[in-house]
């Protein structure tokens, strides 16, 4: 395993209820400065809620999650200024159709960061380089692939300067053919030393980028070791049942 830095990520006792339904319990997790974290389990393990905690999508009922020093609190100004560092990929692109990629691209820069329109233009065009589609910028979302457009939305992420990516099961909407191109985008985020999160069931993206997997079911973490722990030898029943199921795909 590389060298890691001290962690930028800490949960603590981190329980989350929808009504009667607990989808977190009192979990505990570390992720630090340059890590990727793969995050696996069966639907509805709670690993999407987790990483939605993270960057306040969900409000956790108790337990403490703190981002770069940060305590995560109810307090608005802190979830600002944490979503101004974690940028969030999802499973459906969320792009403004009205909008060419170029001009979803330097929304948020203009609006949050305060670029000028040519600062944002630069950057945009950057990253749209770095994800291979600089091409593209001038088309609408709808004249993109899936697999383009899922790039677009990383690209988006980067261009607010994000330290930490989470990647909400970003292939899962994608057709077979279009997955390769979004993995081997992220794979080079990753090697750049990139902290990321991703929640995916994509065993061979997992064992290559990860420094770590963490497995979950039921809203608990069941198991967390590196690629070749978990892989060669999974301490939980549980993990292999599971890990048997996803690889026989």
């Amino acid at each position: 395993m590389r060298d890691i830095d001290a962690p930028v990520i800490t949960l603590r006792d981190v329980s989350k209820f929808f009504g009667d339904f607990q989808a977190l319990k009192s979990v505990n997790l570390n992720v630090a400065q340059g890590e990727r974290v793969v995050i696996c389990g069966p639907s509805g393990s709670g690993k999407s809620t987790l990483i939605r905690c993270i960057n306040r999508l969900e409000a956790h009922e108790s337990g403490q999650i703190t981002v770069n020093g940060m305590a995560l609190t109810d307090d608005p100004a802190s979830h600002e200024q944490i979503r101004g560092a974690v940028g969030m990929v999802f499973q459906q692109f969320n792009l403004f159709p009205h909008l060419t990629v170029l001009q979803n691209l330097t929304l948020g820069p203009r609006r949050v960061l305060g670029l000028t329109q040519a600062e944002a233009d630069e950057r945009a065009l950057t990253y749209l380089e770095r994800v291979r589609i600089p091409d593209q910028a001038d088309k609408f979302p709808r004249q993109l692939s899936g697999g383009q457009q899922q790039r677009v939305a990383i690209a988006r992420s980067l261009c607010m300067e994000s330290k930490i990516l989470l990647f909400d099961e970003p292939t899962s909407a994608l057709d077979p053919e279009m997955i390769s191109e979004v993995l081997d985008v992220m794979t080079e985020l990753a090697a750049s030393g990139m902290t990321m999160i991703v929640v995916t069931h994509e065993m061979g993206f997992a064992r290559k980028v990860a420094d770590t997997i963490v497995f979950m079911d039921q809203g608990e973490i069941i198991e967390v070791g590196t690629p070749d722990q978990v892989f060669t030898a999974p301490k939980s029943q549980r993990f292999a049942t599971f890990l048997k199921k996803i690889l026989q795909h």
